[in-house]
């Protein structure tokens, strides 16, 4: 494209988007048809934005500029990125922009002009569904007159009546029950729109719903939009649902239990009386009837949870009403229970929990509470990317502040991060439908700059549960002839543990049997957990292995504690890498080498 072009079609854009009508006719009545189209067409890049000057005067609800632009007969499909509400909209025409937010002249004008009113963007969603989201009646009763198809469903099966549920829009939800749209529909998640209402608090539209014939099913986890309610705190969408026949004795006392049990849980919504208020309704509940006592069930206790055995009557629940402590726990324990350890949302709450105790330096009781929230969300196979930079964070204040770190805890959040890292790498090579291949390589990223952090943490507390402060040498067992490369950045030195045996022949001597052979296991499962992180063979968005980062000096550091125990390049970790089996010789994306990152490197590398 010339300057001059170049020029023009930012002024084109510019005038576009500030609504600059007459400018607009100015600059495009004197150029010819094709001109014209080409500057219509051009699609400029702004504030993580890509849109034609029709999409962006449309999305800013400039009537006048989208009245002059329709003169030149633009594309009326052609699509762009935008942003609504802190989402990124791609393949977004310009009635969904306008359609989205809320320019209902705009959305007359495209609309006679030809627009396709049912034209989707990339996950499917159409103007309508945009209406909907904005609870702007009047737009979807336009569209819908002009043939916009009220069953077109996303990517994820999420219907327009779903999005007005979720969203409270009750005047919508109305209009489109009127229209026949189904209530009953499932998403993937198979929740229904009265779900989404349910967990939102929206009694209304609940009332709706259920007025509009729809059935109380449950979702994929196997909750109910009582139990999706309650597990949200949402008292009035319980006691609604309490007040109907339909709901039986026990279905009340679970939602009762669960609404208690999450508003001692929830980090938004959190209130401990409300909590122990609703938990004896539930108890309550069980005893209403002589005749017929619901007793809890037996359960096995959770260590996390202190071992808490749940209160079986209303005298026991009453003994713990000033006790927090036992609260908190008694509503961890109910919450697992009702919803069940496969339940994804059973682990938030324990983190809170967590995170709480690590607030007020209970470093221990966090501990406890994380991994076993790990725990849960490793086996449901749910991402736990935040959670293992989480432990890395919470370890590192832990050794900053020289609080006792036992090395049992960092060797299984090294472990789970060994088995991240391999289900990352098997969704990048076999994606399953719902799998974003993008975002999986980012978290491997992720997960792998986190595995140098625990390798560094490992390593700190193997040596600070040693006999001696400082770190002595121990030769492995090594043949530089299992690795290419390896003398090249290993050349002089024979390869090194991190030091836990032959310190000194003193040191040696008073050290007991027992000290000695917990220091060579540490040592050992160290070992074990860097060599089955080699074999993973991670690899970053640019090709670098876990080699390649512990010897950059640009890999990123963490600077919420992190950053106090942990830098690169470290020399360390780099020997135990190649000891267990890492390529010196493996080269990323350009070619580069781990040597060819470290030789520029100027400063002294400390161990």
């Amino acid at each position: 494209m010339s300057s001059g072009m170049e020029s023009m079609r930012k002024k084109v854009y510019h005038a576009a988007k500030e609504g600059m009508s007459i400018s607009l006719y100015a600059l495009l009545s004197v150029k010819s048809p094709e001109d014209c189209q080409h500057l219509l067409s051009q699609v400029v890049e702004e504030d993580g934005q890509k849109c034609t000057p029709l999409i962006i005067t449309a999305r800013n609800g400039h009537e006048r500029a989208v009245r002059t632009l329709l003169k030149f007969s633009p594309d009326l499909e052609q699509e762009g990125t935008v942003k609504f509400d802190g989402y990124v909209i791609e393949g977004a025409s310009p009635l969904w922009c306008a359609a989205g937010a809320g320019h209902l002249g705009v959305v007359k004008m495209l609309v006679r002009a030809g627009a396709n009113v049912n034209h989707p963007t990339k996950t499917n969603s159409t103007p309508l569904r945009a209406a909907c989201f904005d609870g702007r009646l009047d737009i979807v009763k336009y569209l819908t007159d002009h043939g916009a198809n009220i069953h077109i469903t996303n990517k994820y099966n999420n219907t327009c009546l779903m999005i007005a549920a979720y969203k409270g829009h009750v005047d919508v939800v109305q209009f489109l029950l009127e229209l026949g749209a189904n209530p009953d529909e499932k998403a993937h998640c198979g929740a229904t729109a009265l779900h989404f209402a349910a967990e939102c608090g929206h009694v209304k539209i609940v009332r709706e719903l259920l007025g509009h014939g729809a059935k109380i099913t449950q979702n994929e986890h196997g909750m109910t939009p009582l139990i999706a309610a309650a597990e949200r705190t949402r008292s009035d969408v319980v006691e609604y649902f309490r007040s109907r026949p339909d709901v039986s004795r026990q279905e009340k006392v679970d939602a009762l239990e669960l609404l208690g049990a999450s508003f001692a849980s929830d980090k938004d919504n959190y209130n401990i009386e409300l909590a122990f208020k609703y938990m004896m309704k539930g108890m309550q509940e069980r005893y209403c009837d002589p005749d017929v006592i619901l007793s809890k069930p037996p359960s096995n206790p959770v260590a996390a949870y202190e071992s808490r055995i749940e209160c079986k009557t209303v005298e026991e629940l009453e003994n713990i009403r000033h006790n927090s402590g036992a609260l908190h726990m008694e509503s961890l324990a109910i919450r697992e229970r009702i919803l069940g350890p496969h339940n994804p949302e059973v682990p938030h709450p324990v983190i809170f929990r967590g995170a709480v105790f690590a607030d007020n330096a209970r470093f221990d009781r966090c501990l406890q509470l994380w991994v076993h929230a790990l725990r849960l969300k490793q086996m449901n196979k749910v991402c736990v990317m935040k959670d293992l930079l989480r432990f890395a964070q919470v370890f590192s204040q832990m050794l900053h502040v020289g609080v006792q770190l036992e090395f049992e805890v960092v060797h299984e959040v090294l472990g789970a991060t060994v088995l991240e890292l391999k289900r990352n790498k098997d969704k990048i090579l076999s994606p399953g439908p719902k799998d974003d291949v993008d975002n999986i390589k980012e978290e491997m990223e992720s997960n792998m700059i986190t595995a140098l952090y625990l390798i560094m943490i490992a390593v700190c507390v193997a040596k600070g549960r040693s006999s001696s402060s400082l770190p002595g040498i121990s030769i492995i067992n090594y043949d530089p002839g299992m690795n290419n490369g390896v003398g090249a950045l290993n050349r002089g030195m024979r390869v090194v543990g991190f030091g836990m045996r032959g310190v000194e022949r003193g040191d040696t001597a008073r050290q007991s049997l027992q000290q000695l052979h917990q220091d060579v296991e540490k040592e050992s499962q160290i070992h074990h957990a860097v060599y089955s992180l080699v074999q993973v063979d991670a690899r970053t968005r640019t090709g670098q292995t876990l080699l390649h980062l512990a010897v950059n000096p640009e890999t990123p550091v963490d600077d919420f504690h992190t950053n106090h125990i942990c830098r690169f390049p470290c020399a360390t970790t780099t020997k135990l890498l190649i000891a267990c089996g890492a390529d010196a010789n493996c080269m990323d994306n350009y070619r580069n080498t781990p040597l060819h990152l470290i030789v520029p490197y100027q400063k002294a590398v400390s161990s």
